[in-house]
């Protein structure tokens, strides 16, 4: 009678001995074809990676987590997956986090407080190397200082001690009112973002200081607040084109608020820039094919999140630098949707 075959390792989980086994080379071989920690021969890396094919190996991310007490995950939180600004920002990190052998792994949190607090909390449980935050609210995240390294992203709480990038959200809002100003109009509204998020606060506050200084002032009523969205903008810009004197331009907080105010601008039977102009904030692709071509603050949202992702990055690595405020620069791009009064 024939012995019992040995079992073959492709049937079940195999593992990095199995690989090295049949690839005929040493376990440290195979963990630096796996990890990239090492350069290996063309040869051997060709017969690893052959073995690898042939067994089906798939590496236990949890597993070696434990035994370093972390892995090779990096956790992203953002606030709204619908938002278009937000994927450019997850590319950058991406991008970043792959090219030094990390995984992203992308969390929404719906602008819901209690929800985001649930992911962080989740998140940890995972061992992640770190995790890159885009805070739903101005509030206080409930683990500041613990491991592992955050950086927050986009927005800064009040009090955050911690790492973070942001753009000049003050001065982008200066720039689109001095913009404004320079073209002549007087009676301005604002489209306003939440007031609990600290990028809204930012921008109009920006925006007044500009508008002060040019010895003009704004109503309280001219100021509406809305949640970033295209439906909110419809609903604020129908407000303020009922108000009189009708407002002569409009300052909205975010390119998905302007498109809101354009349609309703158009609902009200005006036109952009002849009756009503508009100009927004945040300058994503797509307001060049609105129309008219929206006049935005462009914010740099690719490099936000590459620069955030490689901040995070020096912190797993064990970089121990005073914490970075990191503050990237905006750019008013002009466009269609402004007129000289």
């Amino acid at each position: 009678m024939k012995s019992q075959d040995k079992k073959n390792p492709s049937l079940e989980r195999a593992t990095m001995h199995d690989i090295a086994s049949r690839a005929e080379v040493s376990l440290g071989t195979v963990s630096h074809v796996i990890n990239g920690t090492a350069p290996v021969r063309d040869a051997l890396k060709k017969r690893v990676l052959q073995a690898i094919d042939e067994l089906g190996y798939q590496p236990n991310h949890l597993s070696r987590g434990l035994r370093r007490n972390r892995t090779n995950l990096i956790g992203m939180i953002i606030p709204d997956i619908m938002n278009p600004f937000f994927p450019s920002v997850v590319r950058g990190v991406e991008d970043m986090a792959y090219k030094a052998s990390y995984r992203l792994l992308l969390c929404n949190a719906d602008n819901d407080v209690q929800k985001e607090t649930a992911y962080l909390n989740d998140l940890r449980s995972f061992l992640p190397a770190g995790i890159i935050l885009i805070p739903s609210l101005d509030h206080k995240i409930p683990w500041e200082g613990m491991a592992p390294p955050v950086v927050c992203l986009d927005r800064r709480p009040n009090g955050w001690k911690g790492d973070s990038v942001t753009v000049a959200n003050e001065e982008g809002g200066r720039a689109a009112a001095e913009h404004l100003i320079a073209m002549g109009h007087k009676v301005i509204g604002i489209v306003r973002g939440p007031s609990n998020v600290v990028t809204a606060e930012k921008r109009v506050t920006g925006f007044l200081k500009a508008i002060k200084g040019a010895k003009l002032s704004i109503s309280p009523e001219y100021i509406q607040e809305g949640q970033f969205d295209r439906e909110s903008g419809y609903a604020c810009t129908l407000r303020l084109l009922n108000m009189l004197p009708r407002p002569t331009a409009i300052f909205t907080a975010s390119d998905l608020m302007a498109t809101g105010a354009l349609s309703a601008i158009k609902a009200s039977k005006l036109k952009c820039p002849d009756d009503v102009s508009v100009v927004s904030f945040d300058g994503l692709a797509f307001t060049e094919l609105t129309e008219p071509a929206l006049t935005s603050i462009f914010q740099p949202s690719y490099q936000l999140g590459y620069t955030a992702a490689r901040l995070l990055l020096d912190r797993i690595n064990g970089e121990d630098f005073p914490p970075q405020n990191l503050v990237l620069d905006t750019e008013l791009k002009i466009r269609d949707s402004v007129r000289r009064i």
